[in-house]
């Protein structure tokens, strides 16, 4: 659960919202600088990810605005659903379409990781007129078949860890390949946000395992495979004529350089940095990732070109 002197301390409030199915969903709420007219920020993350995953970018954003993360359905602090079938973007992006009028957002720069950039291509087809621009981090309207079977191998499967040091290194053992560059400490940290201190007291993952479901349904080459033939352009197509940023991890399995490069000629005003030595998924903590999303907001948005 939430402490709520720590979240004092850090700047930001536990907020929640219902879902048009009755589940309570919670996100936190950075309030930025108190009479602040810049157009918010709504950070919506990947699939086993929660509101930890961005409190770094928060803060950092948070300097100047205004700043929502939220935790999915089913993952943090946000309750599990009843129905696993409910696990899928589209629910997700009904889920944050019915949280702008309750966080009282009339638009918002969506930065979307991985499985939340998908859904914030879904709510593009939806309410564009929601979104002032786009940061989608390491996620395109091609998803890659060997990132998707790499995910198989883990998502929903429960695990758990007597200590926070053995969950560490259990995730620096599986994901070195990752982040090449990371030491243990850095794992450390990983691993806090991803996890948390059940009440037996060992440490397991922070989200519903029934994620994963759909995973175990289409476990197999030729499911797959199928899946991976899924494409979102309709949903990228929704985003011409708003900033987009799309950052990359240089060696993503999830993300391939063809698609990123075709998702920089499909339309104007989109943006491409690689981040170097890093698979899925950029933490957006890395200096040229900060330095363009920086750039989105404070010179590629047009309310920013018009004070220019």
């Amino acid at each position: 659960m939430i402490d709520q002197q720590a979240a004092a301390a850090s700047g930001w409030r536990d907020r929640h919202w219902q879902t048009d199915d009755g589940l309570q969903l919670h996100y936190r709420d950075y309030a930025g600088p108190e009479g602040s007219d810049e157009i918010p920020a709504l950070c919506v993350p990947g699939l086993t990810c929660n509101v930890r995953d961005f409190h770094d970018l928060a803060m950092h954003l948070a300097m100047r605005r205004r700043v929502v993360t939220v935790d999915l359905r089913g993952r943090g602090d946000s309750e599990y659903a009843k129905d696993s079938g409910t696990y899928i973007p589209l629910q997700y992006a009904q889920d944050v379409q019915r949280l702008f009028p309750a966080a009282g957002m009339e638009q918002a720069v969506l930065v979307g990781s991985s499985l939340g950039g998908l859904v914030t291509m879904v709510l593009a087809m939806m309410e564009p007129q929601r979104i002032a621009g786009v940061v989608l981090n390491d996620i395109g309207p091609v998803v890659e078949l060997r990132g998707l079977e790499r995910i198989a191998e883990y998502v929903g499967l429960q695990r758990s860890y007597p200590t926070w040091m053995h969950a560490a290194r259990a995730m620096q053992d599986t994901r070195k390949g990752v982040y090449p560059d990371w030491g243990l400490s850095d794992w450390l940290a990983e691993a806090k946000r991803a996890m948390e201190l059940g009440g037996n007291g060992r440490i397991t993952y922070d989200y519903d395992m029934r994620i994963g479901d759909a995973f175990a349904s289409g476990r197999g080459q030729d499911k797959m495979a199928e899946a991976a033939k899924i494409e979102f352009w309709d949903g990228f197509d929704a985003l011409a004529g708003k900033p987009v940023l799309v950052v990359r991890g240089e060696n993503s399995d999830i993300l391939s350089g063809r698609t990123a490069r075709d998702m920089v000629d499909r339309f104007a005003d989109v943006e491409l940095v690689s981040i170097g030595r890093v698979g899925h998924l950029p933490t957006l903590a890395e200096a040229d990732a900060l330095a363009a999303i920086d750039r989105l907001f404070d010179e590629r948005l047009p309310s920013a070109r018009a004070d220019r």
